[in-house]
């Protein structure tokens, strides 16, 4: 797996805009990637540096009414914590 194939997009919401206070940056990440992984796809794409990486799947949620009730698919999120004085510019603006 590429480096760069292991980010697949920022999560931004209520909860991960509140973590940015603490260096804390919240992304989806690829199912098969690994924390070590991870923390070089962060530090190659951004220029920072990475103190910690805490990896959970996400489980899939019912979804629709009656008969064409489905499930979403799971998938993994990461927070990245950086260390103290690192930013990532890309969510400044946020």
């Amino acid at each position: 797996m590429q480096i760069l194939e292991v980010l697949r997009r920022p999560i931004i919401s209520e909860k991960s805009t509140a973590l940015q206070q603490a260096d804390k940056y919240t992304f989806e990440v690829s199912q098969n990637a690994t924390k070590h992984q991870i923390k070089q796809a962060v530090e190659v794409a951004f220029k920072v540096k990475v103190e910690r990486v805490n990896v959970m799947t996400v489980a899939p949620k019912w979804r629709g009414p009656g008969r064409r009730r489905g499930q979403t698919s799971s998938w993994k999120k990461a927070i990245i914590t950086l260390k103290p004085g690192q930013k990532i510019e890309f969510f400044e603006g946020l």
